[in-house]
């Protein structure tokens, strides 16, 4: 996120899951309260190691879609890198727990997406504004 350290945006992480943990997914304080949100839990690209991020979702379909923005910095999150190469993961979403597949979608649904999430999250919309990069949109499939 920007303006983090990595510590920083990890112990801003633990203390989101575990709130959403203890609250069968309904973050009430903080920066995310009233968001929806979602744990996805993946396998790190370069570690190995299993690594759990918050994100806020929008819903198309079945699917569930984040925006890898990372607060609207030039760098992309690394969550994103991680999904990229381990694409199988399991998502929390309140107090279900389910397989799923991360799906990085095509420029035209990329776009479409762009726009749903914009509609729900206009502050999104700044996000790509504000960089050179065009942020990827990725939906969580169950598998």
């Amino acid at each position: 996120m920007m303006g983090m350290t990595n510590e920083q945006v990890l112990a801003f992480n633990n203390e989101v899951i575990a709130s959403f943990r203890a609250n069968d997914g309904v973050l009430t304080d903080g920066p995310l309260a009233g968001n929806p949100t979602l744990l996805v839990t993946m396998k790190g690209a370069k570690s190995g190691r299993e690594l759990t991020s918050p994100l806020t979702y929008i819903r198309d379909g079945e699917d569930h879609v984040v925006m890898a923005s990372a607060g609207g910095s030039e760098k992309a999150p690394a969550w994103l890198f991680n999904l990229r190469a381990n694409p199988d993961v399991v998502i929390e979403v309140g107090a279900e727990r389910f397989d799923a597949v991360a799906i990085e979608n095509e420029p035209d649904e990329r776009n479409r997406l762009f726009e749903a999430f914009v509609e729900e999250f206009p502050r999104f919309a700044d996000y790509q504004t504000g960089v050179e990069r065009t942020i990827p949109i990725m939906s969580f499939r169950r598998s």
